[in-house]
């Protein structure tokens, strides 16, 4: 099934660009602007295999290469997802990379610079990236402080791609193609994203994303009575604070009762 992406602006032709030359890419932004789909549309597009790995504090550099295992009587190497992109020629994407533990950037800064290797220690290997080969990392610097932000040393080594959220008419758009929901609903939803992300006396730790809204467009054109939708999509993903949760529970109303 072909991957539906919606172009903000000239994120794609920039992103083949550095695949031609062979230059990493670094997608900085919220969360739910759709950086993940855009990865994985762009492999799509490039015709190239994608390994998609979730970062978190648990993950180490060996969790990305590889390690030996037991099997039976054998003792065998199982390659992680960053050493199989390198042998097959395609995209790894580390998604929320400053959540890796620090030995991940030691073995990232070899394939991120003009060297494009890769060493395995463990097994000897020196393994030199194909020209299909790309390494793409993103992160949300809103959300992330300042102990967990990227390195000069590392940042600089990427190509960066700035995601925002999209314009309301451009919102709009996604939300009716994304979901088959009325003009009205996508209407409705965009005014209540601009509202509540332009809160300044409400702390969230994030905002509503255009996925949020997505979900809620979904369960609107399913049936689903909006305020129940908006409920269940947006304001409880958004927040476990039942004070803040009713004054958004006001904000649903009166965008969609006004």
């Amino acid at each position: 099934m072909s991957i539906h992406y919606h172009p903000q602006g000239n994120e794609i032709a920039l992103f083949e660009k550095a695949f031609a030359n062979q230059l990493p890419v670094l997608i900085k932004g919220p969360t739910g602007v759709g950086k993940t789909r855009f990865v994985a549309y762009m492999a799509e597009r490039l015709g190239v295999p994608l390994y998609t790995v979730a970062c978190h504090d648990d993950l180490t550099a060996a969790d990305l290469v590889g390690r030996f295992l037991i099997r039976g009587d054998e003792t065998v190497w199982q390659d992680g997802p960053l050493t199989r992109a390198v042998r097959e020629g395609g995209i790894c994407y580390l998604d929320e990379v400053v959540e890796a533990r620090k030995d991940v950037t030691v073995v990232l800064h070899p394939l991120a610079d003009h060297r494009r290797e890769l060493f395995l220690e463990r097994t000897g290997e020196h393994l030199t990236a194909p020209p299909t080969f790309m390494l793409v990392v993103s992160y949300n610097p809103g959300y992330q402080n300042f102990l967990k932000g990227l390195k000069p040393s590392t940042r600089q080594r990427f190509v960066a791609l700035r995601f925002d959220f999209p314009v309301p008419e451009k919102e709009r758009e996604i939300l009716i193609a994304e979901t088959g929901c009325e003009p009205w609903v996508a209407q409705k939803l965009v005014h209540l994203a601009q509202a509540i992300r332009g809160l300044k006396q409400i702390d969230l730790e994030e905002v509503i994303s255009t996925r949020m809204l997505v979900y809620a467009a979904r369960l609107i054109a399913s049936g689903v009575e909006p305020l129940l939708a908006c409920h269940a999509a947006i304001i409880e993903a958004l927040t476990d604070e039942r004070e803040v949760a009713l004054g958004l529970e006001e904000i649903v109303r009166s965008v969609f009762e006004g």
